[in-house]
């Protein structure tokens, strides 16, 4: 059993850094969206928006990209390490509303990886921004059910 103890910290300890290090990433991205969305649109600011919209892109396409390829497969491992079915279930759900906020935020991306032209620009980051606040909700509640739940198994 202490056998088992180890091989537990082993495996899922290390989870937490990447997840602390994602959510730092997701913080970073909070701060460029609200940089860009409080800049007037004016002639003056175009370059600028420009700018920060290119970076506010990269760090959403990184994000998505860390969730989808790293992040959600460590804590379905862990998951199933655990054999946590009822968590695994929850999971498959809160799955889906993330994977239905990943198009929009890629349709986003690609919209303004396309164009200069910014005139729907404030349109389209209220809706990003409700998108990102949909899926925030599901990613805490599925690193809540995946992962936090097991961190007393784990130390």
């Amino acid at each position: 059993m202490l056998e088992n103890c180890k091989s537990a910290k082993e495996r899922w300890g290390g989870v937490s850094e990447i997840i602390d290090r994602w959510l730092e990433e997701r913080q970073q991205m909070l701060v460029q969206y609200c940089d860009l969305s409080a800049l007037e649109a004016t002639d003056a600011n175009e370059a600028l928006r420009g700018h920060k919209l290119r970076e506010l892109c990269q760090i959403l396409v990184d994000y998505v990209s860390a969730g989808h390829f790293e992040i959600y497969d460590q804590l379905i491992k862990e998951g199933r390490e655990f054999e946590d079915e009822e968590a695994l279930q929850e999971a498959g759900k809160l799955y889906a509303v993330v994977d239905e906020t990943t198009e929009t935020l890629l349709d986003f991306n690609d919209k303004y990886l396309e164009t200069d032209d910014l005139g729907s620009l404030s349109d389209d980051l209220s809706r990003l921004g409700e998108s990102l606040e949909t899926r925030f909700s599901a990613e805490d509640r599925m690193i809540s059910v995946l992962h936090t739940s097991h961190k007393d198994l784990v130390n």
